[in-house]
């Protein structure tokens, strides 16, 4: 007798069980300044600024944007020999814009005499235009001055006139794709506040009650360089506190690769207070390809901001700790900012401060190359102050999180940060190493100019002599078909692992005592985005994989839709890959699928991936996190 039972795959166990599994998800990838939360079944998610504004008691604590880039200082003058101090701050400036000058003659573009002074005189003298409350269309419905609500959160706590004054405490619960410990005094508030906000945003946006959770899983969207703690802490909200049926942890760069639809990406996310490169291969996050760099948006605002105020920007009361005077800069931003050569000019532009109690005033705003310098930070970090951004941070310990899941080195720090930070190691490298790969390490002299690259300091990295043949072998320069693109004078054609300035007095914890006493992730989180990115790249393996991760660079996140970015991404990238790799074909960088914003690419990516059968086996449900907590996740994921 013949059957077919067990005989087709709509049989086994694995698919029965897929049938039983929630169709509809609730996804919630988040990021230091906003949450991404919605059903898979949505075109679009919700996004909900991450801040809270929580009642307590006298004295309020006043909120306080932490600076992250550097200022001018205040001028002293010597009045004996009738000079005045140097301020560091100008000698940053003037070396970003050498570079920018240095592009612009590549291209043969025009600089415009003076404009500096032009757009210093007319800013200075300009008045604003009052308007009025009813041709305002745009009106800002300010947050009640007095009032018993416990506390506010997303816009509402935004569009609180004064927090201070009205007894409120506004605090971010996550920043740096971490717990934000700085502001918080424990981590239970934090996670209360974390909780407020997904609870109060799925009721209010998704119309999702308390009982409806155990009806729904989740998709959680977790950074690729995550912290182990934090993963199981929001794990832990999601299934035990809040009670969803089910939940699947999956990394961004994984994520973001679903939602573009290919298989192969160097993923780059430039967030709001970070930035994370990671190389996919086939459906896996290769853990020796990730990168964290400590630079993100919110660092090109206030870069933007600094640079107008130089030029007397006309709104002279703004103060970047209020959230409306942030929010003036953020439109700036994304209206201004441009990576494209060809659109730097003397442009005149206007803009619109609401402020609480007041008529809204309409400014108007010259500037020349302050537009293309505020995101050229991402590859000339020097103005970042990393050690600022660092002040007052202690992120939990992942020492305690065992749950027999052995802790491995390569958790924290990658091979992509050691090759980094080797110009700082004090070990020389073999006498053996190859050319190219010294070259690369930082033991020659760094392509465009003749300064070793261990006596460089890697935050002043300036492409002096632009027109200088880079120090190769002269039998590889015969071999080598270098493109247009590829000439460009760049800072990029520093060494690629040229980190920052300052190495750490404090050893990381997590690198081997033997090999260096530096901090490799902090020493690394300071490179510029180019360069990191070869790095990224190159620690996957041979010229093969760097040749196969260059050809498909995803860039997502808010920034990517800065004008330009592709072509400033490219032609930087080649610029260094040109001379090290063989047969290095052109650069490319792929864009983001039509009608989809790259800012939430890795929100699409999750909805399509808690659409799959495949995600069936990737479940943990309520029991088996009660049961076996991390290990659950270990045996659903690969990554841990």
């Amino acid at each position: 007798m013949s059957t077919t039972y067990l005989k087709s795959e709509s049989q086994t166990l694995w698919a029965r069980n897929a049938k039983n599994k929630t169709a509809e998800e609730s996804l919630l990838p988040q990021d230091s300044s906003a949450i991404l939360i919605g059903r898979a079944s949505d075109v679009s998610p919700t996004s909900v600024p991450n801040v809270v504004a929580r009642k307590c008691k006298p004295p309020v604590p006043e909120f306080i944007r932490k600076e992250g880039v550097s200022r001018p200082r205040l001028r002293t003058v010597d009045l004996e020999n009738q000079t005045s101090e140097k301020d560091p701050f100008d000698d940053k400036i003037v070396a970003i814009t050498v570079s920018l000058r240095d592009r612009m003659r590549f291209y043969k573009l025009r600089v415009t005499p003076n404009a500096t002074g032009i757009a210093s005189s007319f800013n200075d003298q300009f008045k604003p235009e009052i308007i009025s409350d009813y041709n305002d269309p745009f009106r800002v419905e300010w947050t009640e001055r007095v009032s018993d609500k416990d506390a506010y959160f997303g816009e509402d706590a935004l569009r609180m006139a004064d927090p201070q004054q009205a007894g409120y405490s506004l605090r971010y619960p996550i920043y740096a794709a971490n717990f934000n410990t700085r502001d918080y005094p424990s981590f239970q508030v934090i996670m209360s506040d974390l909780e407020f906000i997904l609870r109060t945003t799925l009721k209010e946006k998704l119309h999702m009650d308390h009982g409806h959770y155990k009806d729904y899983s989740v998709i959680l969207v977790i950074p690729d360089n995550y912290d182990r703690a934090y993963v199981r802490e929001f794990v832990n909200l999601l299934i035990t506190t809040m009670g969803f049926k089910q939940i699947c942890a999956q990394q961004e760069s994984l994520a973001a690769t679903y939602g573009a639809g290919i298989s192969n990406a160097c993923v780059v996310n430039i967030g709001a207070t970070t930035t994370s490169v990671a190389c996919v291969d086939e459906g896996m996050v290769l853990a020796d390809t990730r990168m964290s760099l400590s630079i993100g948006g919110n660092d090109i605002t206030e870069f933007l901001y600094v640079l107008l105020k130089r030029i007397h920007f006309p709104y002279r009361d703004l103060d970047l700790s209020r959230a409306y005077d942030w929010k003036v800069m953020e439109d700036l931003k994304k209206r201004l900012c441009t990576l494209s050569e060809a659109d730097v000019a003397l442009n005149l532009y206007d803009f619109v401060v609401r402020r609480p109690d007041r008529p809204a005033e309409k400014y108007g705003l010259r500037a020349y190359d302050e537009i293309i310098l505020a995101p050229m930070c991402l590859f000339e970090p020097r103005v970042i102050e990393f050690d600022k951004k660092r002040l007052g941070l202690r992120y939990p310990s992942s020492a305690h999180v065992t749950e027999e899941i052995i802790d491995h080195q390569t958790d924290r720090v990658t091979n992509a940060m050691v090759i980094s930070t080797q110009h700082l190691m004090p070990a020389a490298l073999p006498p053996d190493e190859s050319p190219s790969k010294s070259q690369v390490a930082g033991n020659s002299s760094l392509p465009g100019t003749n300064t070793p690259a261990e006596q460089l300091d890697p935050q002043a990295m300036v492409l002096d002599e632009p027109e200088q043949v880079p120090s190769v072998p002269a039998d590889g320069l015969d071999l080598i078909d270098i493109e247009d693109e590829s000439k460009l004078p760049t800072p990029s054609n520093q060494t690629p692992n040229a980190g920052a300035n300052n190495a750490g007095p404090n050893q990381s914890p997590t690198s081997p005592p033997s090999e260096s006493s530096i901090d490799i992730t902090l020493e690394a989180s300071k490179l510029p985005l180019d360069v990191a990115i070869f790095n990224s790249a190159r620690s996957a393996g041979g010229d093969d994989k760097i040749r196969k991760y260059l050809q498909a660079v995803l860039v997502i996140g808010g920034a990517a839709h800065t004008p330009g970015m592709r072509h400033a991404l490219e032609s930087r990238l080649q610029a260094i890959a040109t001379p090290l790799v063989p047969n290095m074909e052109k650069v490319q960088i792929i864009p983001p699928p039509k009608e989809v914003d790259p800012a939430i690419l890795a929100w699409k990516g999750a909805a399509v991936l808690g659409k799959m059968e495949g995600v069936s086996d990737l479940w943990v449900t309520q029991s088996d996190w009660d049961i076996l907590g991390m290990r659950a996740l270990k045996e659903r994921c690969f990554y841990l």
